[in-house]
């Protein structure tokens, strides 16, 4: 039986690994670092789970209602919509971190452990939207002018959600639950090694090692390009590349050890088990850390937050004082009643 760390299944101990502990004191000691790990995890996702929930909904606000309708914001909306759709799960994982209990049911270990594989499919395939995008408005400007249109843009995500939801498949297929006396785990049952080998490495490779060579190759025509000529503003690439670097250090320890995982005979499995954790507590950090960027390095996102927040702040002073002055009103009403 075959285990995937998309939840955090760390039930899975080899009876050979058991048999080659040397000690009872170096499986308590790797028991309460495990345990220590495990509380960092939980605390690390929460704040992810807090955060990430309410900047991607800041992110969803202002660029899906408060600015103007355009291509990049389209790129944008949709990156945070599947951030925010990983946030409002990661609960259900942060419970089973600390219980190792899954009392949620079947139904809902497929769809979580989805939601999680299409968060990270989607993130890259919208980075290789973005860069791609870019790459063409340099490239071919008056060709970029009359074809870049918001509706068009909006079918290619559509494109994107439906590919990243056919990579997303095994998780859907794979994911089952079992008994261990009063415990319920939600684990990946591939059957045969040669099942998990497979959809390890075309997550890998088309979900992650193909994507980012493209952005690489985007980012790098970009830089060539941007040298001759001159741009006004460079905070949209900043922006982009900002996006693009956050999430190769988000994601490259998670497919590392993802790959590592697959001769797990050369390998010490505590260590992978622990590399798994953390490699995807990190792959789940690059979901609150695009709002920050789009707030700190994206100028128009920040103005158009800044007019809001100041509008909002004026309509809620300008209200208090109306229904102060109404209040003072009726009280002179009272005051010259009574005295009448």
């Amino acid at each position: 039986m075959e285990v995937d760390y998309i939840p955090y299944d760390d039930d899975y101990i080899p009876d050979n690994e058991t048999e080659n502990t040397n000690t009872t004191v170096g499986v308590l000691n790797f028991n309460n670092s495990q345990s220590s790990l495990t509380h960092v995890l939980v605390v690390f996702n929460i704040l992810i789970t807090v955060v990430g929930l309410g900047g991607n909904s800041l992110v969803i606000w202002i660029c899906g209602w408060k600015m103007k309708r355009t291509v990049i914001n389209t790129w944008y909306v949709s990156l945070a919509i599947s951030d925010f759709l990983f946030c409002a799960f990661l609960p259900l994982e942060v419970f089973y971190m600390i219980t190792s209990h899954w009392p949620f049911g079947l139904l809902l270990c497929k769809i979580t452990s989805s939601v999680l594989f299409l968060n990270m499919h989607s993130s890259v395939f919208l980075l290789v939207l973005i860069s791609t995008d870019r790459c063409i408005m340099i490239l071919f400007p008056i060709w970029s002018h009359n074809h870049r249109t918001v509706r068009k843009a909006f079918g290619v995500v559509v494109l994107m959600w439906l590919l990243s939801a056919l990579l997303t498949l095994p998780s859907v297929i794979f994911k089952q639950t079992t008994v261990h006396g009063s415990v319920i785990q939600c684990y990946s049952d591939y059957m045969d090694h040669s099942r998990h080998k497979a959809v390890a490495l075309t997550r890998f490779i088309c979900g992650f090692l193909i994507p980012f060579l493209m952005i690489v190759c985007c980012c790098s025509v970009l830089g060539v390009k941007l040298r001759s000529l001159t741009v006004k503003s460079t905070k949209p690439y900043k922006v982009m590349v900002a996006l693009i670097f956050s999430f190769f250090i988000c994601c490259v320890p998670y497919h590392t050890f993802v790959l590592l995982e697959l001769d797990l005979k050369n390998h010490r499995l505590h260590v992978l088990q622990a590399g798994l954790k953390v490699g995807a507590t990190l792959a789940a950090a690059n979901s609150f850390i695009s709002p920050f960027l789009y707030v700190f390095v994206g100028n128009d996102f920040k103005q158009t937050l800044k007019r809001t927040l100041t509008s909002r702040i004026e309509e809620a002073m300008i209200e208090d004082f109306r229904t102060g002055l109404n209040h003072s009103r009726s009280k002179s009403m009272d005051i010259i009643q009574n005295g009448c």
